[in-house]
Parts: C-alpha cells; structure tokens; sequence
C-alpha cells in the first residue's frame, strides 16, 4: 500500500485567515462544498481536496487504507500551507478525519466529521460494490447513489448542484472508486475513539441511513472532547442539501477553538 495523491483547490477565504480543509465525500468531488463555501470563507481560508479519481485527483493504481488517506491530506496540506489548520470531512472525508485525529492529532486544531462514523456499512457490502463498478463503471450505482446521498426534497431544491454531484460520479475513475470502497471495508477505528484528543463534532443529517445518528453519538461519547449535532432536511450530504445550517454549525464549533488560530 501507498499513500495516494490528492489535489486541493481554493474555495476562498483571504490568505490571513485561519485555514479549513474541507473533505468530500465517496463519488463527489469539491463541488460538495461550493454552496457552503461563501458563509465558511468569510471566516476560514479554505482548502478542499478530491479523493484518488475524483475531481482533479490523479487516479489510483494502488490500494490505500483511509489512514493513509489522512497521511496524503497531511502531505497535500504541507505542500501548500504547513500550518495547523481546521478540518471538516463528509462521510469517507469524515473517516480519513478520524484518521487525521489519530495519525496527525497535532496538525488539527479541531474537526468536524460529517454524515459519518467510526464504521461505515458493511466490509462485504463495500466488497460487492467495488466488484460491481470495476464489472459495469460508476455509471451502475447513480441511482443507488442518489437514494443515498439526497433527502426527498433535496433533488428538487438544488437541480443543479445535486445534478452536478451525479455527473461527478459518473465521472469518477472505476478503479480509484473502488479502492475508496475497500478502503472503507477495513476501515473501523471504533475502539481508537478515547485516543482522539481533539475537539471534534460528530455532524448528522436527520435523514441519513448510511450513518444516523448513532454513529455520530458514539464519536461523540467515545472522543476526550466529542460533541454531536443534527443538521434538518439533510440526508448524507448535508454541505449541499442544508449549505447554511452546514456552515453555521461548523462556524459555531470551530469558533470555539480559535484561540491561536490566525498566523
């Protein structure tokens, strides 16, 4: 295994501001965070990164553990800012956050794990999945996916955006989409949860069955400074269904521990 290569872009902030690293989600891309990226700049310089395959990432040839994920954000971060910085990641983001805690705990100021858990699904269900995209592409799962990712009214609310984060799947490298999912069948870092010393918010859309609310209570009881929150009318996505009470919540915890933030 290798660490792989991962790609930030700019979403704004001005260059004196504190930094946040926004993290995406298994089949999208940056765009996750594009409607939630004007309110969090006006505190935050933000830096969001793609997954191998997705986005401006280059893709994947290798498999990868979500630790080393976490190792990768660390090093793209390096390359352009190697600061401390704060760090919210949706789902396979939230995960390699976990990660980020208890790799490069000294790194992270704070983190928000979104629509997220200390586990995710189920190792072989991840399995058959990648198994299912290297037999008939991304293409396969945009339905699935799209059950998944949006609450009922989520589609019809953002047309664009919610298109967007569909195409940005079909687009996604087969190969790299299915490393992130074997990735995730050995992810489980459950019984690391009291080595977290980090502040870190455990964020959940009241509508998400990929990870309800009790994977967000049992970061929360299980990390030294663990809090949970809920976001209304969101399913797993919540940076794009609920863009405004997304970015409220993480201003909100993470102007909790900026004391020494700013460079």
């Amino acid at each position: 295994m290798t660490v792989p290569t991962i790609t930030l872009q700019h979403l704004g902030g001005a260059p004196e501001l504190p930094l946040l690293v926004l993290g995406p989600s298994l089949g999208t891309s940056t765009i996750l965070w594009e409607s939630a990226a004007p309110a969090l700049a006006e505190h935050y310089r933000l830096l969001a990164w793609d997954l191998p395959g997705h986005g401006r990432s280059p893709a994947a040839t290798t498999s990868f553990t979500v630790a080393e994920l976490a190792d990768a954000v660390v090093a793209a971060v390096d390359g352009a800012s190697g600061e401390p910085f704060f760090y919210a990641g949706v789902s396979l983001g939230g995960a390699t956050g976990l990660e980020l805690l208890l790799r490069h705990g000294e790194r992270v100021r704070a983190a928000a794990v979104v629509a997220s858990g200390a586990q995710l699904g189920e190792p072989q269900g991840w399995r058959e999945r990648a198994e299912k995209v290297r037999a008939e592409s991304t293409s396969s799962i945009i339905i699935p996916s799209a059950e998944r990712w949006f609450a009922p009214q989520s589609m019809a609310a953002h047309p664009d955006l919610t298109g967007r984060l569909l195409h940005a799947l079909q687009n996604a490298d087969d190969e790299s989409y299915a490393l992130c999912c074997e990735a995730l069948a050995a992810y489980d870092v459950r019984a690391r949860l009291g080595e977290v010393a980090t502040p870190v918010l455990a964020l959940w859309g009241r509508l998400d069955a990929v990870a309800p609310e009790a994977k967000a209570l049992e970061i929360a009881a299980g990390a030294a400074l663990g809090e949970a929150a809920v976001v209304e009318g969101a399913a797993h996505l919540p940076p794009a269904e609920q863009p405004e009470a997304t970015a409220t919540a993480l201003i909100g915890f993470f102007a909790r521990h900026t004391e020494g933030a700013r460079r």
